[in-house]
């Protein structure tokens, strides 16, 4: 999600972060209030920072989650999930997309568009 959706959307990245507690995943941090945030990301040549929305682990393994919402900026948006994906395959850990009802056809074109395709989206 990019920082201006970030606001208005407080109450799916609270069920999210819920939702991912539920399941077994444990030391989540949060770009929101009342939790650690993530560690940020600095483009170089540039002052646009990149913050996952949501980092966890499980079984040992890093995880990022991004919420999938229509944004205004949806090329912001493309280039901070192929800037995430790329960072977790070099680490080793797992990115994954959070979505929910009346997002899924814009979820799967946006994955579509940036050929990862593969990735299947977690449906809320």
């Amino acid at each position: 999600m990019v920082q201006v959706d970030k606001t208005e959307n407080i109450a799916f990245l609270e069920k999210s972060i819920h939702h991912l507690e539920a399941t077994g995943f444990e030391n989540i941090k949060a770009d929101m209030e009342g939790y650690e945030t993530p560690k940020s990301f600095t483009r170089k040549g540039g002052d646009t920072k990149i913050t996952p929305d949501i980092v966890a682990m499980k079984n040992g393994r890093k995880y990022f989650f991004e919420i999938s919402l229509k944004s205004a900026k949806p090329s912001l948006l493309k280039s901070k999930w192929l800037f995430l994906d790329t960072l977790s395959r070099m680490r080793s850990n797992r990115f994954r997309i959070i979505t929910t009802r009346g997002h899924y056809k814009f979820t799967d074109m946006m994955l579509e568009d940036i050929n990862l395709s593969n990735k299947t989206p977690i449906r809320i």
